[in-house]
Formats: C-alpha cells, sequence, structure tokens
C-alpha cells in the first residue's frame, strides 16, 4: 500500500521520468523544479492534484486506509505549424504508461484526451493535454 503523498507522487514523476528519458528523449517540468524549454525541441510538463478522499477500512487511525483520488495532468508542446503529428505521438505515449494500469498501489482510469490548450503558453508551441484519474490508498 502507498502509505504518502509524495509516494504517490514519486510514483508517478518516477514513472513519467523513466519513459521520457528513453529514446527519443523528451524534457519534462515537473513542479517546483527549476526548468527552461528547449528551443526547438517537444516537452511535457506534469501536474499533480489531489481532490476527494475517503474512508477505505475503520480501523483504528494508525492503521486504517483513505482511498485518495486525484488527476495527472500532463501538457505536452510541440512546434507550430508542422501538423499535431509529433504532438499526437508524445500522447500516445504518455496514455500508454498510465491507461488502465497500477503502479505502486496507485491504479489509474482511462486516460482522456489529448485536448488542444488554446492558446499555448508559452504560445510557440502546440499545446495538448493527456489527464488520467487515479486513486490511492494512503494510510
Amino acid at each position: 500500500m502507498t502509505s504518502t503523498f509524495n509516494d504517490v507522487r514519486a510514483a508517478i514523476e518516477g514513472r513519467i521520468a523513466t519513459e521520457m528519458a528513453q529514446s527519443p528523449e523528451i524534457s519534462v517540468a515537473f513542479a517546483n523544479v527549476p526548468f527552461t524549454p528547449p528551443d526547438s525541441s517537444s516537452w511535457i510538463q506534469v501536474g499533480i492534484q489531489f481532490n476527494d478522499n475517503g474512508y477505505l477500512t475503520l480501523q483504528a487511525p494508525t492503521t486504517g486506509f483513505n482511498q485518495q483520488a486525484g488527476i495527472v495532468l500532463i501538457d505536452i508542446f510541440t512546434a507550430v505549424g508542422v501538423g499535431a503529428g509529433a504532438n499526437y505521438t508524445i500522447a500516445e505515449r504518455v496514455k500508454d504508461l498510465f491507461d488502465r494500469v497500477t503502479v505502486s498501489s496507485v491504479t489509474f482510469d482511462a486516460a482522456s484526451g489529448p485536448v488542444t490548450v488554446q492558446p499555448g503558453a508559452p504560445e510557440a508551441y502546440l499545446q495538448t493535454q493527456v489527464s488520467v484519474t487515479f486513486n490511492a490508498y494512503l494510510q
């Protein structure tokens, strides 16, 4: 069982970092980590939001578990003016990482997207977003 918010974050970020280090390598921006977007390369930005939680077991406070819901938001940035193919290829790669799998006791639902974000921020990129809801089990 996962036991903390940081365990959930580490499981998600670790999976993304490992995949994006593979060829073709894609730069990744994580929350509160210094990042400068590459000049002419694709990159992604990862956000994790924790949402509702509830009792999973009604044991004593130190031995019971809560079910924690959340969502992973992955923004994908590729060159403007050359079509969406490169962007959608990265989106497929991201989707395959999480689509209906369990990683370190974090269970992911079917991925949604890519959804085009208008205007992209920064505007020099085509921006889409893939989102995946999840449930984790915290003690």
